[in-house]
């Protein structure tokens, strides 16, 4: 979904692509942090709430802000070490 949110074709799907990568990241770091954070009041309430601000049809919906500022700065600092890894597992493959 990244490498299709930043090539130089963009169509309407980038909007769900960016909303997929953030829902992606959400879930793997809500994997972590659930045991804990579902004892708070209104935790449930919260990330739906969440949620829905991510998928906001806005142009400062949550997927936008998020992958801006967090993912995608990440991702670019280390995208060509996970293409060579994952290079390395096609070969061995």
């Amino acid at each position: 979904s990244i490498k299709a949110i930043e090539s130089n074709n963009k169509e309407d799907d980038t909007m769900w692509l960016t909303y997929w990568v953030v829902y992606g990241v959400f879930c793997v770091a809500e994997s972590f942090s659930d045991l804990f954070l579902y004892w708070f009041p209104f935790y449930y309430a919260g990330k739906c709430l969440f949620l829905v601000w991510c998928m906001a049809p806005v142009p400062w919906n949550g997927s936008q802000v998020l992958y801006h500022s967090i993912i995608r700065p990440c991702f670019l600092k280390h995208h060509q070490a996970v293409d060579n890894m994952m290079s390395d597992i096609s070969t061995k493959a």
